[in-house]
Protein backbone atom coordinates (compact mmCIF):
# COMPACT_ATOMS: atom_id res chain seq x y z
CA UNK A 1 0.00 0.00 0.00
CA UNK A 2 1.40 3.37 -0.99
CA UNK A 3 0.94 6.23 1.45
CA UNK A 4 1.79 9.00 -0.99
CA UNK A 5 -0.81 11.72 -0.56
CA UNK A 6 -2.94 9.57 1.75
CA UNK A 7 -2.23 11.58 4.92
CA UNK A 8 -1.16 15.04 6.07
CA UNK A 9 0.66 16.33 9.14
CA UNK A 10 -1.78 18.91 10.49
CA UNK A 11 -0.42 19.64 13.97
CA UNK A 12 3.03 19.87 15.59
CA UNK A 13 4.34 20.83 19.01
CA UNK A 14 7.67 20.75 20.80
CA UNK A 15 7.67 21.14 24.57
CA UNK A 16 9.68 24.22 25.64
CA UNK A 17 11.10 22.66 28.81
CA UNK A 18 14.57 21.19 28.86
CA UNK A 19 14.42 20.17 32.53
CA UNK A 20 11.08 19.02 33.90
CA UNK A 21 11.65 18.55 37.62
CA UNK A 22 8.06 19.57 38.37
CA UNK A 23 6.29 17.37 35.80
CA UNK A 24 5.65 13.66 35.49
CA UNK A 25 6.24 11.74 32.28
CA UNK A 26 2.49 11.40 31.80
CA UNK A 27 2.04 15.16 32.20
CA UNK A 28 4.59 15.82 29.50
CA UNK A 29 2.78 13.46 27.11
CA UNK A 30 -0.52 15.18 27.83
CA UNK A 31 0.92 18.68 27.43
CA UNK A 32 2.52 17.98 24.07
CA UNK A 33 -0.69 16.27 22.92
CA UNK A 34 -2.70 19.38 23.73
CA UNK A 35 -0.13 21.59 22.02
CA UNK A 36 -0.22 19.64 18.75
CA UNK A 37 -4.01 19.42 18.73
CA UNK A 38 -4.29 23.15 19.37
CA UNK A 39 -1.85 23.78 16.52
CA UNK A 40 -4.03 21.70 14.20
CA UNK A 41 -7.28 23.26 15.37
CA UNK A 42 -8.59 19.94 16.69
CA UNK A 43 -9.52 18.51 20.10
CA UNK A 44 -8.96 15.21 21.82
CA UNK A 45 -12.52 14.23 20.85
CA UNK A 46 -11.39 14.22 17.22
CA UNK A 47 -8.62 11.70 17.89
CA UNK A 48 -9.38 8.10 16.92
CA UNK A 49 -5.82 6.78 16.59
CA UNK A 50 -2.98 6.95 19.12
CA UNK A 51 0.72 6.20 18.65
CA UNK A 52 3.56 6.13 21.18
CA UNK A 53 6.74 4.16 21.94
CA UNK A 54 8.55 2.79 24.98
CA UNK A 55 8.96 6.19 26.60
CA UNK A 56 5.26 6.20 27.55
CA UNK A 57 4.78 5.25 31.23
CA UNK A 58 2.88 2.29 32.63
CA UNK A 59 1.34 0.12 29.93
CA UNK A 60 2.39 2.54 27.24
CA UNK A 61 -0.40 3.35 24.83
CA UNK A 62 -3.05 1.83 27.08
CA UNK A 63 -2.02 3.90 30.08
CA UNK A 64 -1.65 7.12 28.11
CA UNK A 65 -4.96 6.75 26.26
CA UNK A 66 -6.61 6.32 29.65
CA UNK A 67 -4.71 9.24 31.21
CA UNK A 68 -5.58 11.61 28.37
CA UNK A 69 -9.18 10.43 28.04
CA UNK A 70 -8.80 9.30 24.45
CA UNK A 71 -11.43 7.16 22.76
CA UNK A 72 -9.56 5.50 19.93
CA UNK A 73 -10.16 2.64 17.52
CA UNK A 74 -6.55 2.15 16.49
CA UNK A 75 -3.26 2.05 18.46
CA UNK A 76 0.41 1.47 17.64
CA UNK A 77 3.27 1.21 20.15
CA UNK A 78 6.11 0.25 17.78
CA UNK A 79 9.46 0.58 19.57
CA UNK A 80 12.65 1.05 17.54
CA UNK A 81 14.47 3.58 19.72
CA UNK A 82 15.31 6.88 18.04
CA UNK A 83 13.60 5.88 14.79
CA UNK A 84 10.29 5.01 16.50
CA UNK A 85 8.47 8.25 15.88
CA UNK A 86 9.51 8.63 12.26
CA UNK A 87 8.10 5.13 11.77
CA UNK A 88 4.94 6.15 13.63
CA UNK A 89 4.18 8.87 11.09
CA UNK A 90 4.36 6.30 8.31
CA UNK A 91 2.29 3.82 10.28
CA UNK A 92 -0.30 6.51 11.00
CA UNK A 93 -0.47 7.31 7.29
CA UNK A 94 -0.92 3.61 6.52
CA UNK A 95 -3.66 3.29 9.13
CA UNK A 96 -5.46 6.33 7.73
CA UNK A 97 -5.17 4.99 4.18
CA UNK A 98 -6.61 1.67 5.37
CA UNK A 99 -9.54 3.38 7.07
CA UNK A 100 -8.44 2.40 10.59
CA UNK A 101 -8.49 6.01 11.83
CA UNK A 102 -8.90 9.57 10.56
CA UNK A 103 -7.01 11.66 13.14
CA UNK A 104 -3.86 10.09 14.59
CA UNK A 105 -2.11 11.57 17.63
CA UNK A 106 1.58 10.76 18.19
CA UNK A 107 3.28 11.74 21.48
CA UNK A 108 6.84 11.59 22.80
CA UNK A 109 8.17 12.57 26.23
CA UNK A 110 11.25 12.00 28.37
CA UNK A 111 12.84 13.09 31.66
CA UNK A 112 16.45 11.82 31.52
CA UNK A 113 17.91 15.14 32.63
CA UNK A 114 15.66 15.53 35.67
CA UNK A 115 16.33 11.90 36.58
CA UNK A 116 20.11 12.28 36.16
CA UNK A 117 20.33 9.53 33.56
CA UNK A 118 23.72 9.12 31.88
CA UNK A 119 22.22 7.80 28.67
CA UNK A 120 25.45 7.71 26.69
CA UNK A 121 28.12 6.54 29.11
CA UNK A 122 26.58 3.86 31.33
CA UNK A 123 26.36 0.24 30.27
CA UNK A 124 22.99 -0.67 28.82
CA UNK A 125 21.71 -4.17 29.54
CA UNK A 126 18.60 -4.81 27.51
CA UNK A 127 17.80 -7.89 29.56
CA UNK A 128 18.50 -11.59 29.62
CA UNK A 129 15.59 -12.20 27.26
CA UNK A 130 17.55 -10.61 24.43
CA UNK A 131 19.45 -13.41 22.66
CA UNK A 132 22.68 -11.54 21.93
CA UNK A 133 23.13 -8.81 24.53
CA UNK A 134 24.25 -11.15 27.36
CA UNK A 135 27.30 -12.07 25.27
CA UNK A 136 28.25 -8.39 24.89
CA UNK A 137 27.38 -7.05 28.34
CA UNK A 138 30.50 -8.39 30.15
CA UNK A 139 32.60 -6.13 27.91
CA UNK A 140 30.81 -2.98 29.12
CA UNK A 141 29.24 -1.60 25.94
CA UNK A 142 27.87 1.92 26.17
CA UNK A 143 26.10 4.06 23.60
CA UNK A 144 29.04 6.38 23.09
CA UNK A 145 31.73 3.72 22.74
CA UNK A 146 29.62 1.81 20.21
CA UNK A 147 29.17 4.92 18.08
CA UNK A 148 32.85 5.68 18.55
CA UNK A 149 33.71 2.33 16.99
CA UNK A 150 31.74 3.30 13.89
CA UNK A 151 33.47 6.68 13.81
CA UNK A 152 36.94 5.18 14.20
CA UNK A 153 36.30 2.69 11.40
CA UNK A 154 35.08 5.45 9.08
CA UNK A 155 38.20 7.47 9.87
CA UNK A 156 40.43 4.46 9.19
CA UNK A 157 38.70 3.35 6.01
CA UNK A 158 37.95 6.68 4.34
CA UNK A 159 40.33 9.17 5.89
CA UNK A 160 37.56 11.13 7.59
CA UNK A 161 38.91 13.56 10.19
CA UNK A 162 37.74 14.80 13.57
CA UNK A 163 37.70 18.31 12.13
CA UNK A 164 35.25 17.21 9.43
CA UNK A 165 32.97 15.64 12.03
CA UNK A 166 33.21 18.86 14.02
CA UNK A 167 31.61 20.82 11.17
CA UNK A 168 28.34 19.01 11.92
CA UNK A 169 28.31 20.40 15.47
CA UNK A 170 29.33 23.81 14.16
CA UNK A 171 26.36 23.85 11.77
CA UNK A 172 23.96 22.79 14.53
CA UNK A 173 25.27 25.56 16.79
CA UNK A 174 24.82 28.20 14.10
CA UNK A 175 21.14 27.23 13.98
CA UNK A 176 20.64 26.80 17.74
CA UNK A 177 21.67 30.41 18.44
CA UNK A 178 18.32 31.48 16.98
CA UNK A 179 16.27 29.00 19.05
CA UNK A 180 15.31 30.49 22.41
CA UNK A 181 14.52 27.02 23.80
CA UNK A 182 17.79 25.34 22.75
CA UNK A 183 19.87 23.99 25.62
CA UNK A 184 23.14 25.08 23.97
CA UNK A 185 22.93 28.39 22.13
CA UNK A 186 26.59 29.37 21.86
CA UNK A 187 28.10 29.16 18.39
CA UNK A 188 31.13 26.88 18.41
CA UNK A 189 34.09 26.49 16.07
CA UNK A 190 35.84 23.42 14.73
CA UNK A 191 38.66 24.07 17.22
CA UNK A 192 36.13 24.22 20.08
CA UNK A 193 34.85 20.77 19.14
CA UNK A 194 38.18 18.99 18.61
CA UNK A 195 39.64 20.56 21.76
CA UNK A 196 36.70 19.57 23.97
CA UNK A 197 37.34 16.59 26.28
CA UNK A 198 37.60 13.18 24.64
CA UNK A 199 34.70 10.96 25.69
CA UNK A 200 35.35 7.86 23.60
CA UNK A 201 38.04 8.11 20.95
CA UNK A 202 37.51 9.70 18.43
CA UNK A 203 34.32 11.34 19.78
CA UNK A 204 34.74 14.49 21.87
CA UNK A 205 32.22 15.94 24.27
CA UNK A 206 30.91 18.33 21.62
CA UNK A 207 30.47 15.44 19.18
CA UNK A 208 27.75 14.14 21.52
CA UNK A 209 24.11 15.19 21.77
CA UNK A 210 22.64 17.03 24.72
CA UNK A 211 20.55 15.27 27.37
CA UNK A 212 17.24 17.02 27.95
CA UNK A 213 13.71 16.54 29.20
CA UNK A 214 10.70 17.48 27.15
CA UNK A 215 9.07 15.95 24.12
CA UNK A 216 6.76 16.68 21.26
CA UNK A 217 3.66 15.58 19.41
CA UNK A 218 2.28 15.28 15.90
CA UNK A 219 -1.22 15.06 14.50
CA UNK A 220 -1.60 13.12 11.25
CA UNK A 221 -4.95 13.31 9.46
CA UNK A 222 -6.71 12.09 6.34
CA UNK A 223 -6.83 14.51 3.38
CA UNK A 224 -10.46 15.51 3.92
CA UNK A 225 -9.68 16.62 7.47
CA UNK A 226 -6.55 18.49 6.36
CA UNK A 227 -8.53 20.46 3.80
CA UNK A 228 -11.04 21.52 6.46
CA UNK A 229 -8.37 23.02 8.74
CA UNK A 230 -6.87 26.50 8.61
CA UNK A 231 -3.26 25.37 8.67
CA UNK A 232 -0.64 25.03 5.92
CA UNK A 233 -0.85 21.50 4.59
CA UNK A 234 2.16 19.18 4.80
CA UNK A 235 1.73 15.97 2.86
CA UNK A 236 3.39 12.63 3.59
CA UNK A 237 4.70 11.35 0.26
CA UNK A 238 7.20 8.60 1.06
CA UNK A 239 8.52 6.44 3.87
CA UNK A 240 10.90 3.59 4.47
CA UNK A 241 11.98 1.58 7.50
CA UNK A 242 14.65 -1.07 8.01
CA UNK A 243 16.66 -2.74 10.75
CA UNK A 244 20.38 -3.30 10.60
CA UNK A 245 21.80 -5.93 12.92
CA UNK A 246 24.88 -8.10 13.26
CA UNK A 247 23.90 -10.49 10.47
CA UNK A 248 25.77 -13.43 11.92
CA UNK A 249 29.00 -11.47 12.22
CA UNK A 250 29.03 -9.91 8.75
CA UNK A 251 29.35 -6.44 10.18
CA UNK A 252 30.46 -3.33 8.32
CA UNK A 253 30.54 -0.38 10.71
CA UNK A 254 30.62 2.25 7.97
CA UNK A 255 26.97 2.11 6.90
CA UNK A 256 23.54 2.22 8.53
CA UNK A 257 20.04 0.94 7.85
CA UNK A 258 19.45 4.13 5.87
CA UNK A 259 20.88 2.30 2.86
CA UNK A 260 17.55 0.44 2.79
CA UNK A 261 15.04 2.86 4.34
CA UNK A 262 16.23 5.79 2.21
CA UNK A 263 15.76 4.23 -1.25
CA UNK A 264 12.34 2.90 -0.22
CA UNK A 265 11.22 6.39 0.82
CA UNK A 266 12.62 8.07 -2.28
CA UNK A 267 11.00 5.48 -4.54
CA UNK A 268 7.57 5.91 -2.98
CA UNK A 269 7.84 9.70 -3.00
CA UNK A 270 9.04 9.80 -6.59
CA UNK A 271 11.86 12.23 -5.76
CA UNK A 272 15.65 12.11 -5.61
CA UNK A 273 18.14 13.38 -3.02
CA UNK A 274 18.78 16.38 -5.28
CA UNK A 275 15.11 17.38 -4.89
CA UNK A 276 15.34 17.68 -1.09
CA UNK A 277 15.59 21.27 0.14
CA UNK A 278 15.97 20.53 3.86
CA UNK A 279 16.92 17.51 6.00
CA UNK A 280 16.30 16.66 9.63
CA UNK A 281 18.84 13.98 10.52
CA UNK A 282 18.91 12.14 13.84
CA UNK A 283 22.07 13.44 15.50
CA UNK A 284 22.87 11.43 18.60
CA UNK A 285 26.51 11.96 17.61
CA UNK A 286 28.21 13.75 14.74
CA UNK A 287 29.13 10.42 13.14
CA UNK A 288 25.44 9.49 13.01
CA UNK A 289 24.76 12.44 10.73
CA UNK A 290 27.76 11.86 8.47
CA UNK A 291 27.03 8.18 7.84
CA UNK A 292 23.31 8.81 7.38
CA UNK A 293 23.87 11.52 4.76
CA UNK A 294 26.08 9.13 2.80
CA UNK A 295 23.60 6.28 3.04
CA UNK A 296 20.68 8.46 1.96
CA UNK A 297 22.56 9.33 -1.22
CA UNK A 298 23.44 12.96 -0.59
CA UNK A 299 27.07 12.12 -1.29
CA UNK A 300 29.15 9.07 -2.15
CA UNK A 301 30.14 6.59 0.55
CA UNK A 302 33.35 7.80 2.17
CA UNK A 303 32.87 11.38 0.95
CA UNK A 304 30.74 12.46 3.92
CA UNK A 305 33.60 14.29 5.63
CA UNK A 306 34.17 16.52 2.63
CA UNK A 307 30.40 17.00 2.14
CA UNK A 308 29.72 18.33 5.64
CA UNK A 309 32.78 20.59 5.79
CA UNK A 310 33.01 24.36 5.39
CA UNK A 311 29.46 25.09 6.48
CA UNK A 312 27.67 23.01 3.84
CA UNK A 313 24.94 22.11 6.37
CA UNK A 314 24.34 25.70 7.53
CA UNK A 315 21.13 27.34 6.31
CA UNK A 316 21.84 30.24 3.98
CA UNK A 317 25.43 29.12 3.51
CA UNK A 318 25.56 25.53 2.31
CA UNK A 319 23.71 23.39 -0.19
CA UNK A 320 21.87 21.15 2.29
CA UNK A 321 20.57 22.86 5.45
CA UNK A 322 20.08 20.42 8.32
CA UNK A 323 18.54 20.49 11.80
CA UNK A 324 17.72 24.18 11.77
CA UNK A 325 16.39 24.03 15.34
CA UNK A 326 19.83 23.00 16.59
CA UNK A 327 18.93 19.31 16.62
CA UNK A 328 19.92 16.84 19.27
CA UNK A 329 23.45 18.19 19.27
CA UNK A 330 22.36 21.58 20.62
CA UNK A 331 18.63 21.94 21.07
CA UNK A 332 16.71 19.00 22.44
CA UNK A 333 17.12 15.25 22.83
CA UNK A 334 14.42 13.96 25.18
CA UNK A 335 15.47 10.44 26.12
CA UNK A 336 16.62 8.12 23.36
CA UNK A 337 13.83 8.89 20.94
CA UNK A 338 14.42 12.32 19.44
CA UNK A 339 13.16 11.34 16.00
CA UNK A 340 9.82 13.06 16.53
CA UNK A 341 11.47 16.46 16.92
CA UNK A 342 13.11 15.87 13.53
CA UNK A 343 9.66 15.67 11.94
CA UNK A 344 8.52 18.78 13.85
CA UNK A 345 11.30 20.95 12.42
CA UNK A 346 10.82 19.56 8.91
CA UNK A 347 7.15 20.55 9.09
CA UNK A 348 8.12 24.03 10.31
CA UNK A 349 10.36 24.41 7.29
CA UNK A 350 7.69 23.27 4.84
CA UNK A 351 5.15 25.63 6.43
CA UNK A 352 7.62 28.52 6.30
CA UNK A 353 7.42 28.78 10.10
CA UNK A 354 11.07 28.17 11.02
CA UNK A 355 13.05 31.05 12.53
CA UNK A 356 13.54 33.70 9.82
CA UNK A 357 17.32 33.44 10.13
CA UNK A 358 17.28 29.72 9.30
CA UNK A 359 14.17 29.37 7.14
CA UNK A 360 15.11 27.66 3.88
CA UNK A 361 14.00 29.61 0.81
CA UNK A 362 11.38 27.87 -1.34
CA UNK A 363 11.37 24.81 0.90
CA UNK A 364 8.87 22.52 -0.81
CA UNK A 365 10.31 19.03 -0.16
CA UNK A 366 11.88 17.93 3.14
CA UNK A 367 13.22 14.72 4.64
CA UNK A 368 13.32 13.50 8.24
CA UNK A 369 15.36 10.49 9.31
CA UNK A 370 15.59 8.63 12.60
CA UNK A 371 18.16 6.13 13.90
CA UNK A 372 17.45 4.03 16.96
CA UNK A 373 19.91 1.74 18.70
CA UNK A 374 23.62 1.62 17.90
CA UNK A 375 25.41 2.07 14.59
CA UNK A 376 27.97 -0.53 15.69
CA UNK A 377 25.58 -3.32 16.69
CA UNK A 378 21.83 -3.21 15.98
CA UNK A 379 19.58 -0.33 15.10
CA UNK A 380 16.44 0.72 13.28
CA UNK A 381 16.38 3.29 10.50
CA UNK A 382 13.34 5.23 9.33
CA UNK A 383 13.10 7.79 6.52
CA UNK A 384 10.15 10.12 5.91
CA UNK A 385 9.68 12.47 2.96
CA UNK A 386 7.12 15.29 3.00
CA UNK A 387 6.11 18.12 0.71
CA UNK A 388 3.89 21.17 0.76
CA UNK A 389 0.38 19.91 0.07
Amino acid sequence: MTIKGKAYIAGIYEHPTRKAEDKSLAQLHAEVARGALDDAGLTRDDVDGYFCAGDAPGLGGLSMADYMGLKVRHMDTTETGGSSYVIHVAHAAEAIAAGKCTVALITLAGRPRAEGTATGTTSRNYGAASPDVPFEFPFGPTVVNQYAMAAMRHIYQYGTTSAQLAWIKVAASHHAQHNSHALLRDVVTVDDVVNSPMISDPLHRLDCCVITDGGGALVVVKPEVARSLRRPRVRVIGAGEAPKHQMGGKIDLTYSGAVWSGPAAFSEAGVKPADIKYVSIYDSFTITVLITLEDLGFCEKGHGGKFVSDGNLISGVGTLPFNTDGGGLCNNHPGNRGGLTKVVEAVRQLRGEAHPRVQVRNCDVALAHGTGGSLATRHGSATLIMDRG
